[in-house]
């Protein structure tokens, strides 16, 4: 079967689809989408595939890299090949968490000139948030995203808004300039299901990209998916199929990176003072499935789990003063543990 052959089906052929015709339906799509990424964004394959796949599985994704790489451009790109709704919030020191959630003000009614009070949405009422250097707002704003990104609705004056599907919160943070800002807490940063490093372009795409941005021509990312295909192959990625060893190896891998287990290796007693916690072999999980589907394959191996563990595991480990002071980094860590995570048997 070509690639683009099939439209965008709608709900009820949805239904009628079989399994073999939806993956086509998702590949498809997917395919479309990078190629309209691709008309802004230059090269980034690895990680325009790492924040896709992250929304298929229904996750939210932090993006770090140091600034000029292209980091709000990526995510607004994605946002437009996306036909759902899109905001961005630019986190500064003075934000306040009303500026995401919204705020109830008072307004007069103009046939009976009472006065009420009426919620006004924030920002973060969209299906795609970016929240665009979001260490540089105090951790009482950042606590704000805390319930949208976990339970999917906001709490307001006592009332519970339930926020549209899908909905996803791309972040992103600058590693460089620490003056200022509010590094994430933990229990934000589990929020997050992959990290992702936007590193420097290869000479021949930064050749490209200043031979791009400094023409006269105007690349338009067009429409390719909407939020209802989005729900249905979120659900599709749901419905994947999973064997059990590749379950407990993401559990196995998760339980390494514990210093205080006993599967733990020397490097990782050394090193960390802390490791991941059970949510990070539940994002494992699904993000192996969402590989799997997006590359064509029915069901995750042990190389779709190692692939993506480092998104996973890199903010998840918090290293101790051992590990600054032998110049160990996070994932040289990591590859410690995957190295000696044997396979369940």
């Amino acid at each position: 079967m070509e690639l683009f052959e099939k439209p965008n089906r709608n709900e009820a052929e949805f239904a009628q689809a079989s399994d073999s015709e939806i993956m086509v339906d998702l590949q498809n799509s997917y395919a479309m989408l990078k190629q309209e990424i691709h008309r802004v964004v230059v090269g980034q394959d690895e990680v325009i595939d790492s924040v896709l796949c992250s929304m298929l599985a229904g996750g939210h994704c932090l993006v770090q890299g140091v600034p000029g790489l292209a980091k709000t451009l990526l995510v607004h790109s994605i946002s437009e090949a996306l036909n759902m709704s899109f905001n961005r919030i630019q986190f500064t020191p003075d934000l306040m968490p009303s500026d995401i959630t919204g705020t109830d003000i008072i307004q007069e009614d103009v046939k009976t000139h009472q006065r009420c009070y009426e919620f006004i949405k924030g920002p973060i009422f969209a299906n795609i948030v970016l929240a665009d250097e979001i260490n540089r707002t105090p951790p009482k704003t950042q606590a704000a995203l805390l319930q949208s990104m976990q339970e999917r609705e906001v709490t307001v004056s006592g009332r519970t808004y339930t926020l549209d599907k899908p909905f996803f919160v791309l972040a992103t943070q600058n590693p460089i300039e620490q003056e200022g800002t509010y590094p994430l807490p933990e229990a934000a940063l589990d929020r997050f299901m992959f990290m992702v490093y936007i590193d420097y372009p290869k000479i021949d795409e930064e050749y490209q990209i200043v031979k791009q941005t400094t023409a006269s021509n105007n690349n338009k990312v067009a429409r390719v998916m909407t939020a209802e295909d989005m729900v249905r192959f979120q659900n599709i990625v749901r419905q994947a199929p999973i064997s059990d060893s590749v379950i407990a190896y993401c559990v196995k891998l998760a339980r390494t990176s514990r210093p205080q287990d006993d599967l733990s290796s020397p490097i990782v007693k050394k090193y960390l003072k802390w490791g991941a916690g059970p949510r990070a072999g539940q994002f494992m999980a699904l993000g192996a499935k969402a590989w799997t589907l997006i590359h064509g394959r029915v069901t995750p191996s042990y190389d779709d789990v190692r692939h993506v563990c480092r998104l996973v595991l890199r903010h998840r480990l918090m290293a101790n003063f051992n590990a600054e002071a032998d110049g160990i980094s996070k994932d040289q860590i990591i590859d410690d543990i995957i190295e000696n995570t044997t396979i369940p048997q």
